[in-house]
């Protein structure tokens, strides 16, 4: 797996922060990507969608408060902060839901693979149902990360 140190380290404290949580949790995009054995030529931050009461929860023990403001066209959730402790900074995406031409679609993942880091467990999509969420995304980084794991 090609993992930096700065991401090892951040996923590592993610699972920490998230050990509490109630319901299932995933990192998606790129680190989900990496997390699959992929390269990407760097993380920027590091996706994190869980439940909206978990994501609250999460964002306050880690000393954060959710964002205000309003969802861009694309993507919104129910309770989003941005965690800046971390070597990479961690986006909550809590209630995360996607713009589709079909309307707004909550992103619902039904697989769950875990990864140890550090010693730590995080948790990711399969990879054909990160490819499919990569690829609703739309944008031409995420199908880009869509067509690394189909490689």
């Amino acid at each position: 797996m090609v993992m930096t140190p700065a991401l090892a380290e951040t996923l590592a404290m993610v699972s920490e922060a998230a050990s509490c949580a109630r319901n299932p949790w995933w990192i998606i995009g790129s680190a989900a990507v990496v997390l699959h054995g992929r390269s990407i030529d760097q993380v920027k931050d590091v996706d994190l969608v869980m439940s909206a009461p978990d994501g609250e929860e999460f964002l306050k023990r880690v000393g954060e408060r959710p964002q205000s403001g309003k969802p861009n066209d694309r993507f919104r959730s129910l309770v989003f902060g941005t965690w800046t402790k971390p070597p990479i900074p961690v986006e909550v995406m809590a209630g995360f839901s996607v713009a589709t031409p079909d309307g707004w679609r909550d992103v619902a993942l039904s697989t769950r693979e875990e990864v140890t880091v550090q010693g730590q467990r995080v948790y990711v999509p399969s990879v054909d149902e990160l490819i499919r969420l990569l690829r609703t995304f739309g944008r031409a980084k995420d199908h880009s990360r869509a067509d690394l794991l189909q490689d």
